[in-house]
């Protein structure tokens, strides 16, 4: 969540940016440079280490220890000290490096092969695709017509923002898949109001109800992402979240069909919504914890949960 707070406040700046710019050209060029920058994960290791956890999963325990060692030494502490947790860490990474494990790298097809996981896995990917498509319609009823330029632009980060908090505040004290539920169930049924009774319900309950989805789906998209985070084993969980990110993307992408005036494009595309937001529903409260038989590393099928 707190990526998706830098990316709203990217998102709010990046219209300043442009103004201060005002060549589309320059503007794409510094983009594409700050993204650069992500590279320096990849090219400088130093920098940006491996994770510990996925090391030790993946049994590169060599790997594993030297990072561990570089993080006592820049905490101040002495590895080569003679207490007793220093040793304790010693002695488990010697025990695990015993025989010269060999690594053991795992697919995203792995998840086949887990019960409870895989299914968590596709119901957030089909959460985080309806979330990030349904936005759309609402977006289009909160700014409908010919709005000024930036209107829709700010109204979709603003309140991306607000479901951000919003999750700070509850995900943690009412847990992850009870949020979710609520956050489903608000926008598939405020989509189904406005697709049932948009033409008969007063302005303002018609703003108040895109208000509501849109905030709602934006709850959702985010959730669904840190909720793959928790619920994917660590040795493919770049993988998994990668695929429920893919998701949300794709959904998104639905947009330019809200710019179909006079066809039947939009109206299509609010009826598959809301009938997917309403599946999706019943979905989410499918979603289980991952029992002990799911814990890492990935098991055969036999010995899954």
């Amino acid at each position: 969540m707190g990526a998706g707070l830098f990316s709203v406040v990217g998102t709010l700046l990046l219209p300043g940016l442009a103004m201060l710019v005002q060549d589309w050209r320059l503007l794409q060029g510094l983009n594409a440079l700050v993204t650069g920058f992500l590279l320096l994960f990849w090219g400088f290791p130093a920098l940006f280490p491996e994770s510990p956890c996925w090391l030790l999963a993946t049994g590169q325990v060599t790997q594993a220890g030297r990072i561990l060692w570089h993080f006592a030494e820049a905490s101040g502490l002495d590895p080569d000290d003679s207490s007793s947790e220093e040793n304790s860490l010693a002695t488990e990474l010697a025990a695990l490096s015993a025989g010269n494990p060999q690594p053991q790298y795992h697919s995203i097809l792995g998840l086949l092969h887990t019960r409870v996981t895989w299914r968590n896995g596709l119901i957030l990917g089909f959460s985080s695709l309806i979330g990030g498509g349904i936005r759309a319609s609402f977006l289009h009823r909160l700014a409908p017509g010919e709005p000024a330029f930036y209107l829709p632009y700010f109204l979709e980060a603003g309140l991306e923002a607000a479901a951000t908090v919003l999750l700070f505040l509850t995900a943690d004290r009412c847990g992850r898949r009870p949020v979710l539920l609520l956050g489903t169930m608000a926008a598939g049924l405020a989509s189904l109001l406005l697709l049932a009774g948009a033409q008969y319900l007063p302005g303002w309950t018609t703003l108040s109800l895109s208000v509501l989805g849109l905030l709602a789906s934006q709850a959702v998209s985010v959730l669904s992402v840190l909720f793959a985070a928790e619920a994917f084993p660590t040795v493919i969980r770049g993988a998994g979240l990668g695929l429920v990110l893919g998701a949300g993307f794709l959904g998104r992408a639905a947009a330019p069909l809200t710019d179909i005036r006079g066809r039947h494009g939009f109206f299509l595309q609010d009826v598959v919504f809301t009938s997917l937001a309403i599946l999706i529903l019943l979905c989410v409260l499918l979603l289980r914890g991952c029992p002990p038989q799911d814990h890492l590393p990935l098991l055969l099928p036999s010995h899954s949960g």
